[in-house]
């Protein structure tokens, strides 16, 4: 497939064990339509079986992470138009892009400047790492749009931050996390000045690439298996959920409202 939105650098750091995947649709909003998100999908497979890379660093655009899910995709939009059987096929497509990168053999670090929201916080909390400027910013905007937080997000997020702050991020979706606050709640590991996110964390990936790489391999995996063993009992109903939420009027109310730049009005059905 053609990448329009995604490029790769290997051969980064000591003995050339790094790798950057740049994520960048040149408009300092970085949504994830249909196509990223199947270029940040596949794009995990360029490392299947690279045994040279142990280190993946993830990063966006200088003025951001990712806007999350672009409303505005003629493809996305289609949704409406789909049956259900359609939609819960198409809704897959997120969670898919997440756990691909929460599967990778190398220790993935993603790399955050600006805002972070919606998919975008999905998608970090999927990898291993997360460093973030200080004018960095977090929201997790879903429930406000009128439907759940899916893409197996909430069982990683509740990894990181525990039960009350995923609440809190979750439902309380106007709010946004500052960096300060992600890295007290855990959200993130490092905090540094802006504009050194990246640099930053290829200076910690260079301490991992020092490492023997099969011993890092082994020990990521086995956390991973640990930390996530139960994920799937609480995610498998996302994309169900999400295209049910999707039918309520208080969806439509809520995209609406993000659209017209207003309050929304929810009424429960």
């Amino acid at each position: 497939m053609d990448r329009r939105f995604v490029k790769v650098e290997k051969g980064l750091g000591p003995q050339g064990r790094i790798a950057v995947v740049r994520f960048d649709r040149g408009d300092g909003i970085n949504a994830l339509s249909n196509q990223a998100m199947r270029e940040l999908r596949d794009v995990t497979r360029d490392f299947e079986d690279d045994l040279e890379t142990s280190v993946v660093i993830l990063t966006g655009s200088a003025k951001a992470f990712s806007a999350g899910f672009d409303l505005k995709d003629p493809e996305g939009r289609q949704r409406d138009a789909l049956s259900v059987g359609e939609r819960i096929h198409r809704q897959r497509l997120g969670p898919k892009m997440c756990k691909a990168w929460q599967d990778m053999d190398q220790v993935t670090i993603a790399a955050v400047e600006g805002h972070c929201i919606g998919g975008g916080a999905a998608l970090v909390v999927a990898l291993d790492f997360r460093f973030c400027g200080k004018g960095a910013h977090f929201r997790i905007p879903e429930v406000e749009l009128g439907m759940n937080m899916s893409w197996g997000s909430i069982p990683r997020m509740l990894a990181l931050m525990g039960p009350a702050r995923t609440k809190q991020a979750v439902i309380l979706a106007s709010d946004r996390i500052g960096a300060a606050d992600a890295l007290d709640w855990g959200l993130v590991e490092k905090v540094v000045d802006d504009s050194q996110v990246l640099s930053a964390a290829i200076a910690f990936a260079e301490r991992i690439a020092l490492q023997p790489p099969i011993p890092v391999r082994m020990s990521k995996a086995s956390v991973n298996r640990l930390a996530h063993a139960l994920d799937d009992l609480a995610a498998h109903m996302d994309a169900d959920q999400n295209v049910l939420t999707g039918l309520t009027e208080d969806y439509k109310e809520g995209t609406s409202a993000f659209r017209e730049k207003r309050k929304p009005v929810f009424k429960g059905r």
